[in-house]
């Protein structure tokens, strides 16, 4: 139910700020609106949101009834791979009616009517490394027979910035010194891909591949190099397209071994 007296309040501080501000606001509009939406709010929600839910919950007890999934929702490849009931589907579609209608866009229109759902289940895929931990991938190990440099290089990723909502995305690069347990390659991708799938900042995002790493393995040392295009500086601001942003990480033997540092940097060339 609609919490009207804390829209009232609200309303009350704007029109104060609105009086200091010198702002022309209409109020005597606003509150016949409120008393109108007040009157047929409580007792008429809106019947497409209605829909909406009822149809994903529809769905969502269809698949568990099925045994299509178990805590996890398909991905885009049918890989059931993706954390499900993290994000609050019902939420995000309504901040997404929200955002269109802030454009000035009309959310009943053919072509935006299905766009919040979009936006959710898009949400519950490209941001399930939220909940993910790297300790997953990383957990299964082999004794180390092999103690000389491990690279998995030119390894694709994509992941937003937490700054402005736009895809970041490009390659990494990940080498490490094995101690006495080694790991799987796809295990190192599949870290990367963990630490991506979340909103991220790039020399963060770095750190944390490489800090996992090293917790995990326990390896003499380990070295971390992305390099990637953000959208923020291509398509909006500066609108450089092309510009790349490199940010490495060095752990162990790394940070002080200037040769294991150029041979890295030779291999990932």
């Amino acid at each position: 139910m609609t919490d009207w007296a804390k829209i009232r309040e609200k309303i009350t501080e704007l029109q104060k700020a609105g009086d200091v501000l010198q702002v022309p606001v209409n109020w005597e509009e606003i509150g016949k609106k409120l008393a109108e939406l007040q009157t047929g709010g409580d007792t008429a929600p809106d019947q497409s949101v209605q829909e909406e839910d009822k149809t994903a919950e529809k769905s969502e007890t269809a698949k568990a009834e099925s045994g299509q999934t178990s805590g996890y929702a398909e991905d885009g490849n049918g890989a059931g791979s993706v954390p499900s009931g993290q994000t609050d589907a019902a939420r995000i579609r309504e901040g997404v009616r929200l955002l269109l209608e802030g454009m000035g866009e009309d959310p009943s229109r053919e072509g935006l009517l299905e766009t919040p759902e979009r936006i959710a289940r898009m949400y519950q895929e490209i941001f399930c490394g939220k909940w993910q931990s790297a300790s997953e991938p990383l957990a299964k190990t082999f004794r180390a027979e092999h103690t000389d440099l491990v690279l998995e290089k030119d390894i694709t990723f994509y992941s937003t910035c937490e700054h402005h909502l736009l895809p970041f995305y490009g390659k990494a690069h990940v080498a490490y010194i094995p101690g006495d347990r080694v790991v799987g390659l796809s295990k190192l991708a599949r870290t990367v891909e963990i630490f991506a799938r979340r909103l991220q900042l790039q020399e963060r995002m770095t750190t944390q591949i490489a800090d996992a790493v090293m917790e995990h393995l326990k390896p003499a040392g380990v070295m971390v190099m992305l390099e990637a295009e953000h959208m923020c500086m291509t398509m909006r601001g500066i609108r450089k397209p092309g510009s790349q942003t490199v940010t490495f990480a060095a752990r162990g033997v790394f940070q002080q071994d200037r040769y294991l540092q150029e041979q890295f940097f030779q291999m990932v060339r």
